[in-house]
């Protein structure tokens, strides 16, 4: 399963760019989305740039995927509404 992980422009280049993502920094592929100046947000998938998102979404998918860990781990209090906001609404 491909996960897709919020990463923020650090310093911008033509085809490569180092962003912050909740793993650190990585190198970003912006082949897809073409050069984005420091400060924007990207929805990336196996280290390239597939989608410019807002902050709100970057933080409703860091949610989603902190979420998904606790599953993972088996904690038995998962708070919905926290790690999936909206998703009662849908």
């Amino acid at each position: 399963m491909c996960v897709g992980i919020p990463a923020q422009v650090i310093e911008a280049g033509d085809f490569i760019a180092r962003c912050r993502t909740r793993n650190g920094e990585e190198q970003i592929n912006m082949m897809l989305t073409g050069p984005q100046p420091a400060g924007t947000w990207l929805l990336t998938f196996l280290g390239s740039a597939r989608e410019v998102i807002d902050e709100e979404d970057a933080r409703n998918i860091d949610k989603a995927l902190d979420g998904l860990s606790a599953i993972m781990t088996d904690d038995a209090e998962i708070d919905v509404d926290h790690y999936f906001p909206g998703l009662a609404e849908s």
